[in-house]
């Protein structure tokens, strides 16, 4: 059996959906722009360049689900999905997922994004397993603050083989093991893999893998 894991931002789909909550929010009016959108491009920009704290940054993306009652935030993450996440999924991330789920392997996608935001999104791929930043919650309402280790750089490896001691499995239970990735921050996981694949990559991810010789490909439709 073969493992395979995927990002989802600028990999599955050809945009930020952390990013793009944010923008969906203040387009909406729900959330200030004066106030937030600046704030949501220098963070974008601070990930991109590798320099994220991401304390600070969950500080702000996850505070706006408190604010909110569930029903509204989840009668808003559809209206999301609709508007701006499926023009953003490519036939070709489509069908790279659905060669790996045809052919037996065990599917997750790893994304620092967190679990509300991306649950949807993972469904429309059919992947079972979402290894996400989980919003904490109290009595079914957000608290505005992460729960546990934020899947993130090295986070991200804690987080999956915690998914897999769950499952009864390991690294080692795989024959192959594939991580398709399009971020320098990612270096780590696309690293521990039997399979690193870079997706579109940015320029600091592209040169490692050059010099790596690291399998570059494109999911952008």
């Amino acid at each position: 059996m073969d493992l395979a894991l995927f990002d989802l931002d600028n990999t599955l789909i050809a945009g930020d959906s952390d990013f793009e909550w944010a923008q969906f929010l203040i387009g909406k009016g729900i959330l200030d722009r004066a106030l937030y959108e600046a704030k949501n491009i220098e963070f974008y920009e601070q990930y991109k360049a590798g320099t994220l704290d991401i304390d600070i940054f969950l500080d702000f993306q996850l505070r706006p689900l408190a604010a909110h009652p569930r029903a509204l935030l989840e009668s808003w993450q559809r209206e999301f999905l609709s508007r701006q996440i499926l023009p953003l999924v490519s036939e070709q991330a489509r069908r790279l997922v659905r060669g790996h789920l045809d052919s037996g392997a065990l599917c997750a996608i790893v994304t620092a994004t967190n679990s509300f935001v991306t649950g949807p999104i993972v469904r429309e791929f059919g992947i079972a397993h979402l290894i996400a930043t989980i919003p904490a919650q109290e009595n079914g309402q957000f608290t505005g603050r992460p729960r546990g280790l934020p899947s993130f750089r090295e986070g991200k490896i804690v987080r999956v083989e915690a998914w897999l001691e769950a499952l009864g499995l390991w690294w080692s239970s795989f024959d192959r093991s594939w991580f398709y990735s399009d971020s320098q921050n990612d270096l780590p996981l696309l690293s521990k893999v039997s399979n690193p694949v870079v997706v579109d990559p940015d320029a600091t991810l592209r040169a490692h893998a050059e010099a790596a010789a690291w399998p570059i490909m494109s999911l952008l439709g």
